[in-house]
């Protein structure tokens, strides 16, 4: 007879537990939740804009091996960054294929994330200021997407300039835009803002 009790307390405790751990669960109706849900499909790639780092461009004695010669994100903008993060994770999104601008206020953006490795990806470096260098640099972009293994989620942390180029949206800090490849390219499916 108490076996059979302390099964059926084990049972009840098994159902507590689930109730709970779905009443944790973001709902599944509505728009954030459904941007996540897209995200983890197939040939999807989001395009995350730096946290807030103020100002614009960069100092004209800007080194890229140098972060004193650079924007930086500001202490708002690293908390930003931490709090995107969590967002993935509540959504059970807790691993990703994470590329980054060489800029540092992009890398430290994709470090908070704390979504996995942190990869360098030159071509999505900015070309702010630098419009020459724009259509080499889209093309060889162009070229590593076309072979991209995006069966995982894949996140780029980048820069408004090279954003607004591949998706014709100007997007605010943090801000990540959802596209998704085709035969013909990439369509824009989803936003998710990130105003903290």
């Amino acid at each position: 007879m108490r076996a059979h009790v302390f099964l059926l307390i084990g049972i009840l405790g098994v159902f507590a537990i689930s109730a709970c751990q779905e009443m944790d669960r973001p709902i599944l109706d509505t728009p954030e939740a459904r941007f996540f849900a897209t995200f983890e499909q197939g040939d999807h790639l989001a395009l995350m804009h730096h946290a807030l780092a103020p100002g614009t461009g960069d100092p004209d004695s800007f080194d890229l091996s140098d972060r004193s010669t650079q924007r930086n994100l500001s202490e708002l903008g690293r908390k930003q960054a931490i709090a995107v993060g969590e967002r993935f994770r509540q959504h059970g999104i807790n691993h990703a294929e994470v590329y980054t601008s060489q800029w540092f206020r992009c890398r430290e953006t994709a470090e908070l994330l704390d979504l996995g490795k942190v990869t360098e990806l030159p071509q999505i470096n900015s070309f702010f200021g630098r419009p020459a260098q724009k259509p080499s640099q889209l093309a060889a972009l162009d070229r590593w997407l076309a072979e991209a293994n995006l069966t995982e989620p894949t996140i780029f942390v980048t820069h408004q300039v090279v954003i607004t180029a591949l998706s014709g949206i100007f997007p605010r800090s943090g801000e990540i835009i959802l596209v998704k490849r085709s035969q013909d390219g990439w369509t824009v499916v989803d936003r998710l803002k990130t105003d903290y």
